[in-house]
């Protein structure tokens, strides 16, 4: 695999474990005239200012050694 297949494999995986809510779920949890936004309900949250995912990238052989 190359390394950027492998990254966009752990962003997916990191995605779904975003959980986001569907519309139904919101409205029975908060009520109808309550707007509130679907991750409100999710376990894991993420947020690309605040936390990062720490992928790190793949490691390669020395250039210099041929």
């Amino acid at each position: 695999m190359t390394e950027s297949y492998h990254k966009k494999v752990v962003l997916a995986v990191h995605a779904r474990r975003t959980k986001w809510a569907p519309a139904w779920a919101v409205v029975r949890r908060f009520g109808k005239g309550k707007r509130v936004h679907p991750s409100a309900m999710t376990a894991v949250r993420r947020s690309w200012r605040r936390t990062k995912l720490k992928i790190k990238p793949r490691r390669t052989g020395k250039k210099h050694l041929g």
